[in-house]
């Protein structure tokens, strides 16, 4: 049952005015009381400090903004209105971990004005508490003003009351959020992308991210001083961080708050922050695992350009399309298929590629006429090379043509450490141009995965088009370059994949890579690859390999049957960059599916089943490690087993170092 509450008051909490200086603070709680915000005005300084139950998490921290000329909005003010709320409401995703999401809040809203000035200028500072963390946003009403806004700086901070363990990657760096990530302590951190994951002192578990960015830059948090930090949005290249012509609403400021590191996964704060969905049709919307064209190109069987070994000719599409219907895989990715690839694709220069021109030994309506034939459904591919001039001048022209093949969805890649050689990719020009792009593709009834991308803030739940993507160092980089540590993969489920679904591209059962670069593996056993399709979100998943290396291999059986829409996600166990257990429900069948995997420690947990449907029985089949098998020993073994059990039972699982653990539950 779907149901919402608003009410248009609500009890503030605390109220006080000290009549000598006009002092006023307002605390706001959540609706079960264990977040608390308190917004003060301090000698007309607006400031805000947060609380879960009885610790202090931030203390007093500054709010607001700096515009051209050294323009300061964040002082002077007096409180004119103050409007309360409360939402308690259950909204159904089109897709996702979770079916039903559950989205209850109070809000505070607080419009300042100026004292004294020519325009007594209004800032209205919106907050929410949920009781899984606290959201705030700034709205500036256009007023008059003759000129356009030039935000110089936002003086936005996060004055942390205690340090901590920081998970972080490096911002204003060239690629872009490609980077392992570091453990430190906060005391320490310079200038950092969002979502930064912090494990507090104090007990507590915390993500900083933002939610609803649109027609503003991304910021990154910097350290000032010891423990505070502060919001660096990601500037112009002239130095202008957000440029409007008469108001703006700021990205929501977020901040997750949980008891343990499975709670920040399992918190749906930054979709709820986002609006509804305002896509009426979704029937062309379908999540999907999809094989590809791919993996050969990157570790060196093929070429992603014209040549002796080109990847994308019709023969091989041909071949491709005959392996997903052999292995009931209903989508197939092809890179390459156009003009403009050449060997020197990936270095920064403005590549010249054409979105509608096929390259040579490739025909676009031979092949999606041959796969519709089939029962396969064709992925497209536009890689910009960052040369976006070059994209938006064809964009329409070649998402036109995808539609009229029966194409449905589209891989977007801008490669490149700056978006036309010039801008930041999370800048506000790579802001507007990611969401212009994916509302275009819904015009043409185009999914879209972007690689290079724009970090994920909770705008799948508006344009439910938005699937997946990279936005981290995916499964590429096991193929030519040093690779992805095992703690990598027990690093991002706390980290980057609380902004959203990544299409991390897992799946590589040959581990060892006999084929391809010499001295190259994955990094991992083949059973946690197969226990990556649970761990790591997405609505599309590839099964990345080289489809030949599944052919005949048993362990294949649970990549063809582990589903991507789901129905209810848990976590059973979990720290950062150590392990993680995760079980999600199948949201079209009574199936559950677990996956648990390791850093480069090997593991033993005693799992209870107490998630199974109580009195039914099920048969667990189980793809592990056998014993002695490790990320670089006998990686490529994959241990098979079957058991009758039910709610009341317990699984002990053996996980190798850098290993893993994949179940099937199907009831009896």
């Amino acid at each position: 049952m779907i149901s919402k509450i608003v009410t248009a008051s609500l009890l503030i909490l605390l109220l006080s005015c000290n009549k000598k200086n006009n002092d006023q603070i307002v605390e706001l709680k959540s609706p079960k009381g264990v977040n608390a915000i308190k917004f003060e005005l301090i000698n007309g300084t607006p400031l805000y400090s947060v609380n879960h139950k009885e610790i202090t998490i931030i203390n007093p921290s500054t709010l607001g903004f700096v515009f051209k000329e050294q323009d300061s909005l964040s002082h002077n003010f007096e409180i004119v209105k103050i409007d309360t709320t409360s939402v308690d409401e259950t909204w159904e995703q089109v897709w996702g971990e979770k079916k039903f999401i559950k989205n209850s809040y109070r809000q505070l809203s607080a419009t300042l004005q100026e004292k004294t000035g020519q325009k007594k200028r209004k800032l209205e500072i919106q907050f929410r508490a949920f009781d899984d963390g606290i959201a705030f946003r700034y709205i500036f009403q256009d007023q008059g003003q003759k000129d356009s806004i030039q935000i110089m700086d936002e003086l936005t901070e996060f004055n942390l009351k205690d340090d901590g363990e920081a998970w972080w990657i490096p911002a204003y760096q060239d690629n872009r959020y490609e980077y392992l990530f570091t453990k430190s302590a906060v005391s320490v951190l310079d200038t950092v992308h969002t979502p930064l994951t912090i494990k507090s002192n104090n007990g507590l578990y915390l993500s900083f991210h933002e939610a609803n960015l649109k027609d503003f830059a991304s910021t990154t948090l910097a350290r000032t001083s010891g423990t505070q930090l502060k919001c660096d949005l990601v500037p112009w290249a002239d130095g202008v961080k957000v440029k409007v012509k008469n108001g703006f609403t700021s990205p929501w400021r977020t901040i997750q708050i949980a008891e343990t590191p499975g709670d920040l996964i399992t918190s749906y704060l930054i979709l709820n922050l986002n609006d509804p969905n305002k896509i009426e049709d979704i029937s062309w919307i379908k999540p999907h695992k999809y094989l590809g064209i791919w993996w050969g190109m990157h570790i060196g069987k093929y070429s992603f350009w014209e040549s002796p070994i080109q990847g994308a000719t019709t023969k091989n599409a041909f071949t491709y399309i005959d392996y997903c219907k052999k292995f009931g895989i209903d989508h197939l990715l092809i890179e390459g298929w156009n003009k403009g690839w050449t060997p020197a694709w990936y270095e920064n220069a403005m590549h010249m590629f054409s979105f509608t021109e096929e390259a040579d030994n490739f025909d676009l309506k031979k092949v999606t006429d041959y796969a519709k034939k089939n029962g396969v459904s064709i992925i497209g591919y536009h890689e910009t090379g960052s040369n976006i001039v070059n994209y938006l001048k064809q964009i329409d022209e070649g998402m036109a043509l995808y539609e009229s093949v029966g194409i449905h969805d589209v891989k977007i890649g801008q490669v490149g450490s700056r978006l036309n050689m010039k801008e930041w990719h999370h800048g506000q020009f790579g802001v507007n141009y990611y969401r212009f792009v994916l509302e275009n593709a819904a015009k043409y009834h185009l999914t879209v995965n972007f690689h290079e991308p724009i970090k994920d803030t909770g705008e799948r739940r508006t344009y439910p088009n938005m699937m997946s993507r990279e936005g981290a160092r995916g499964m590429e980089y096991d193929a030519w370059s040093e690779g992805n540590p095992p703690n990598h993969t027990a690093t991002i489920p706390f980290t980057r994949m609380l902004a959203g679904p990544m299409d991390f591209t897992p799946g590589v059962l040959d581990v060892e890579i006999k084929q391809g670069y010499e001295g190259r593996d994955v990094h991992t056993t083949a059973a946690k690859q197969l226990a990556l399709y649970v761990v790591l979100y997405s609505p599309i998943q590839m099964l990345a390999d080289l489809p030949e290396n599944y052919e005949g291999n048993p362990a294949f059986k649970f990549l063809q049957d582990v589903p991507v829409d789901w129905e209810d996600t848990r976590i059973l166990n979990a720290e950062i960059g150590e392990f993680i257990t995760t079980v999600r429900k199948d949201r079209h069948s009574s199936d559950w599916y677990l996956g648990s995997l390791t850093n480069e420690k090997s593991r033993t947990f005693d799992i209870p089943l107490s998630f199974l449907e109580p009195g039914v029985s099920y048969n667990a089949e189980i793809y592990g490690d056998p014993e002695g098998t490790t990320w670089n020993k006998n990686a490529s073994k994959v241990a098979i087993s079957s058991k009758v059990v039910s709610s009341k039972d317990s699984l002990k699982l053996a996980l190798g170092e850098g290993g893993g653990v994949a179940i099937r539950f199907t009831r009896k």
